[in-house]
């Protein structure tokens, strides 16, 4: 069966108006086409839709119930026109995001994704917890659209941009040594004699990388005395006085009785964070959309 859109609507009318030179004068076409387009439809169908007469037009049982379904068939049209017009700016779909443990900590990347629920509720955004290392594979499949990561090694097919970087500081326990600078700020030097508590490698792996590269400058081979797989985990083991710990700046945002945060003096160690997507494959509208959000509060931050 060939039927077209074009011949529903010029049915609409005709049933609309219940005659046939104002249903041409509101379609802007000459009524004999009109009447063949019916005629067609009519036969396509192999039942009558209208009655006419030299004075009247009017619907038939099947016309009637035709007219319904129609109407039905062009709001559905419509609708999906709506939705793939609204998807194509970015309004409606799916986003995959890759982030690691700290990013939940990251104020500006929880408050875009916020802001941008609030204006976007139709995009779902689906988070998955991986380490830097283990986003590479989902970003170049296509399991994930982006990718919220540190600084490391990317293949030529993933692409990075800069989001901020965050300095390092240290944690440590109430009544620590170290807390005698807290106002000054601690040398890097003079922690090595602490023993630490680090992030599992397998699960920081980048930031377990950069740390220990920044011990290994200042000359110190740390003593780990405990790993752990989670930022509070850590926090709580740095409570209760198995070590200190150097962690980022958004740890701060936890705050965990018994734990100090204290700044590195002369020091601008710090550590890339970076949002990674395919430079090949296209990514979701609504993707880039968060993508210019992030990417404008985090400028905007930065004026301030």
């Amino acid at each position: 069966m060939n039927i077209e859109l074009r011949h529903l609507r010029y049915f609409i009318a005709v049933a609309e108006e219940l005659h046939f030179g104002k249903a041409a004068e509101r379609l802007n076409i000459s009524q004999p086409p009109l009447s063949q387009q019916i005629q067609a439809l009519e036969s396509e169908i192999g039942a009558r839709l209208l009655e006419r007469t030299n004075r009247s037009v009017s619907l038939t049982p099947a016309g009637q119930m035709f007219l319904k379904e129609s109407y039905q068939i062009m709001a559905q049209v419509n609708a999906a026109a709506t939705r793939a017009a609204r998807m194509e700016k970015g309004e409606l779909g799916e986003i995959s995001i890759g982030f690691t443990s700290t990013t939940p900590f990251m104020h500006l990347v929880t408050l875009s994704l916020r802001q941008f629920r609030e204006n976007y509720p139709e995009v779902g955004i689906h988070m998955h917890q991986m380490n830097t290392k283990q986003q590479i594979s989902p970003l170049l499949t296509g399991r994930i659209d982006l990718g919220i990561m540190r600084n490391t090694t990317l293949p030529e097919n993933l692409h990075h941009q800069l989001l901020f970087r965050e300095p390092f500081i240290l944690a440590v326990y109430e009544g620590h040594p170290l807390l005698a600078y807290k106002e000054t700020g601690v040398n890097i030097q003079d922690i090595g004699q602490y023993p630490f508590v680090f992030f599992e490698r397998d699960v920081g792996t980048a930031l377990y990388d950069e740390i220990i590269q920044l011990l290994s400058l200042s000359g110190i081979t740390p003593t780990i005395a405990q790993e752990a797989g989670e930022a509070m985990t850590i926090l709580g083991l740095v409570a209760a006085g198995l070590g200190i710990s150097i962690v980022t700046k958004s740890f701060t945002r936890m705050k965990v009785d018994g734990v100090h945060y204290l700044h590195f003096a002369n020091s601008q160690a710090f550590s890339e964070v970076w949002l990674v997507s395919h430079n090949k494959r296209a990514i979701p509208a609504a993707a880039n959309r968060l993508t210019q959000l992030l990417l404008k509060n985090i400028l905007d931050h930065q004026k301030s």
